[in-house]
């Protein structure tokens, strides 16, 4: 659809003030905020996936703590966001509307899907693409459902432009006419904020969407030091409040599209 701008997110340090798991999550299950320094360390000996392992050490203790899915889920009650985020997609759906424009948004983020399902945003989103687990009829961990690293989370960039949302859905490695797409690249917005973001962020811009990298004070040399090598597109403070310059730029976006559709 012409008219249709798909947004994708990252969530940890990108939405969320920090990783989504350090809200609570982890002091239940009896784990210090080191776990991912720690999960490096083990992954690397193993030879193993970071986010593999990191879903297999979590499922041990959420066994060991008794924990089943509907717990989980309610971490996302205790998230803390940047300023602004929790009034961010009412307001650009609205703009949005104004011009003409749809707005539709995404999560992809190696996080995981149950939490950020409690979360009080998780309702502004089309579709959430992170880790989750495959749970039993008592709502028990049974094995890891789907996992989000920072290279397979291209995949879904593939996904949102086609509209095949469903992991299952073969048909993402069809050839699929631009004209019959659900979103262009040209349509798509990708926010993160750091090294994992890059595959993503030097996609959507290859293919002339927009990568935008939010930072803090901690990690805005690393949002120079990516613009400075053309791997995205723009880099704004993680601000998401009525006038800050992500949304300006968020605004522009959408009323240059506007204009070009007025003018086709």
């Amino acid at each position: 659809m012409e008219n249709r701008i798909a947004i994708l997110y990252d969530f940890d340090d990108t939405l969320s003030t920090k990783c989504m798991q350090e809200f609570g999550f982890f002091e239940k299950l009896g784990l210090n905020d080191d776990f991912f320094v720690q999960n490096s360390i083990t992954s690397k000996e193993e030879g193993m996936d970071r986010v593999l392992s990191y879903l297999y050490e979590i499922s041990k203790k959420i066994k060991e703590k008794g924990l089943k899915r509907k717990d989980i889920v309610e971490f996302g009650k205790t998230i803390e966001y940047f300023p602004g985020v929790t009034t961010w997609f009412d307001r650009i759906n609205k703009f949005g509307k104004e011009h003409g424009v749809e707005i539709e948004h995404y999560i992809l983020s190696s996080g995981q899907k149950e939490i950020i399902e409690g979360c009080e945003i998780a309702k502004h989103f089309k579709k959430i693409f992170a880790c989750e687990y495959m749970y039993d009829a008592n709502g028990e961990i049974v094995w890891p459902k789907i996992f989000v690293n920072y290279t397979n989370k291209t995949q879904f960039i593939f996904r949102v432009s086609k509209g095949a949302l469903n992991i299952s859905d073969d048909s993402i490695n069809e050839y699929m006419d631009k004209s019959l797409r659900s979103v262009s690249y040209e349509n798509m917005v990708y926010i993160g904020d750091g090294f994992t973001d890059v595959p993503c962020m030097k996609l959507i811009k290859q293919k002339n969407g927009t990568s935008i990298s939010v930072y803090t004070n901690k990690n805005k040399i690393l949002s120079e030091d990516l613009y400075k090598n053309n791997r995205i597109t723009y880099y704004h403070p993680a601000d998401y409040r009525d006038g800050s310059p992500l949304d300006e730029e968020i605004k522009g976006l959408i009323v240059r599209l506007e204009q070009k559709l007025k003018n086709k």
